[in-house]
Formats: structure tokens, C-alpha cells, sequence
């Protein structure tokens, strides 16, 4: 009787099914239920691939957007468009069974329109270098990928720590970020790269401003005289506009020659990378605070 009971138990428990259905709540509000973990998925920004191969699901994407180029095997993704916006029928035509659209990237109009098609879309929105561990988490949930993404969330979750445990009680540094010269665009407050200046100690001279990326005056920047000018561009090297502060000599960060350029890859994607561009921003800072007479 003994080895009948066994045997049925042996029965029941692999005959359970390992992965069951998956309901979680997206950065928008909004309830997204898998009937079991995602096969294929459209990804629909650059950072939300990478999060999904850090997560372990990068076998599972089937579409991804234009500038999806890390890690190397993103670039053999086939292309759906670019992030702000989608050819809707190509994404159909991939038969995805979840996409994951970036909130202040993506057109959510169209969003809405492959919700309204019977598409899962989950809506992700990282404001903060912490959110990041979250959507790693999340991400896995989603795939089913939870053995790889949970041990990846938690050493972010650790790296973070340290960065804020080695810059904290640091004087504060006044920054300006620059991510583009004509229009003249910044960071607002709301933006995940205003929390990395934090975590440096540094304070966002814009940080008033509630927009993600808000269009300001070359006046508003010189009456702000910040003591670091930081800027981006499109690529790896230093952008030829940076220099243009030198025409106003008297600014602080002229004076100083704090003028810094972080890679735009490691620092504007909402990706376990802003770590690098987070360290890299701690020692221009760390840099500005030696200059000081």
C-alpha cells in the first residue's frame, strides 16, 4: 500500500505543470496575464532588449527596434521599426505573445492599438537606477527566466548599494547634463540619470523641471553657472559641441575645465549598464570636487 501511495504522489507532482500562468502589474497600473510564461516577445526599446538578455530571456525575443545593438547577438533580431515609432504589421506578423513598450519612449498610441488587436503589452517606465533591478525581476516572471534573473537583479541591487555607500556625505556638485545641442535638451527631475547624479552627489541644475527631457535657454544654463557640464552626443567619442562652452569662459565648469562626455550607451539606456556611466559620471564629479580653489 506504501508503494502505491508513493507511486501516485511521484504521478501527481510531474504531472503538475511546472510553469503556470503569469499575472503581474505594469509600470502604467494596468494588470498584464500570460497564460504561461512568454515564448515570443517584441521588445520596443534598445534598453528593454538588454534587459531581457540580462534577465535571461534573450532567446525568447523575436522583434526589437532600430539601435538594439547590445549585446552582439541583438543585432540579429529582426527590426520592427524604431522605438518612437512601430510598423504595427510587422509586429503581428512575428505572432509575438507579449510586448514591452517603454512609457516615455514609445508612441502609446500604438501601444494601445496592438492591446486593442489582443496583444499583451506590458508598459515599462524605470525613473529610478532601483527600478532596474525590478523590471530584471520582472522580465524574468514574465519568461519564465526567474533562476537567472532574480541572482542578476540582486548584484545590481549590491553594486548600486556600494556606489551609494561610497559617495554619500560627499559635497554636493551643481550639474548640468546635455544630451543634445540644437534644440538645447537637459534632464528633468523625473529622469533615471537625475537619480544616478544623486547617488554621485550631485544636483541637477534643472532638477525643478518635471518633463523627462525638457528643451532649455543657453540664458537659463549661464544664469545656473554650474560648476560640471556633462555631455552625451550620439556616439562613444566626445561630441564637437561640448567644447562650444568654452566661448563663455566665465561659467564654472569652463573655468575648471570640467567639461565631461560619458558614452550615451552606458548612460541614457535604462539598462544593468547605467552602472558604468554611473561610476564613470562619480568620477568626473569626484574630479570637479578636486578642482575646487
Amino acid at each position: 500500500m506504501r508503494q502505491h501511495w508513493w507511486a501516485f504522489f511521484l504521478l501527481a507532482l510531474f504531472a503538475t505543470p511546472v510553469q503556470a500562468g503569469r499575472t503581474l502589474t505594469d509600470d502604467s497600473g494596468r494588470t498584464v496575464q500570460l497564460p504561461g510564461p512568454a515564448q515570443r516577445i517584441v521588445a520596443l526599446a534598445p534598453h528593454i532588449t538588454e534587459v531581457l538578455y540580462t534577465a535571461g530571456a534573450g532567446d525568447k525575443i523575436v522583434g526589437t527596434v532600430d539601435y538594439s545593438d547590445y549585446p552582439p547577438a541583438a543585432r540579429r533580431i529582426p527590426r520592427v521599426g524604431g522605438y518612437s515609432r512601430i510598423d504595427l504589421e510587422a509586429v503581428l506578423a512575428l505572432r509575438p505573445d507579449l510586448v514591452i513598450v517603454w512609457e516615455s519612449g514609445n508612441n502609446m498610441a500604438q501601444a494601445d492599438k496592438l492591446r486593442a488587436l489582443g496583444l499583451p503589452v506590458y508598459v515599462s517606465q524605470p525613473n529610478r537606477l532601483a527600478d532596474i533591478a525590478r523590471q530584471i525581476e520582472r522580465y524574468g516572471e514574465l519568461a519564465g527566466t526567474e533562476v537567472t534573473a532574480r541572482p542578476a537583479a540582486q548584484a545590481f541591487r549590491q553594486r548600486l548599494n556600494a556606489l551609494q555607500a561610497a559617495h554619500q556625505g560627499k559635497p554636493k556638485v551643481r550639474v548640468f547634463y546635455q544630451v543634445w545641442k540644437a534644440p538645447l535638451i537637459t534632464v528633468g527631475k523625473a529622469q533615471i540619470i537625475s537619480d544616478a547624479m544623486h547617488v554621485c552627489g550631485g544636483s541637477n541644475i534643472f532638477d525643478a523641471l518635471t518633463s523627462m527631457a525638457p528643451r532649455v535657454s543657453l540664458e537659463a544654463v549661464i544664469a545656473a553657472d554650474p560648476e560640471v557640464i556633462i555631455a552625451t552626443g550620439m556616439a562613444e567619442g566626445r561630441p564637437e559641441w561640448l567644447s562650444d562652452w568654452e566661448k563663455w569662459p566665465r561659467l564654472t565648469a569652463v573655468a575648471r575645465d570640467n567639461l565631461f562626455h560619458i558614452n550615451p550607451d552606458i548612460m541614457q539606456r535604462h539598462s544593468a549598464r547605467i552602472l558604468d556611466g554611473t561610476e564613470r559620471l562619480c568620477e568626473h564629479l569626484d574630479t570637479a570636487r578636486r578642482r575646487r580653489p
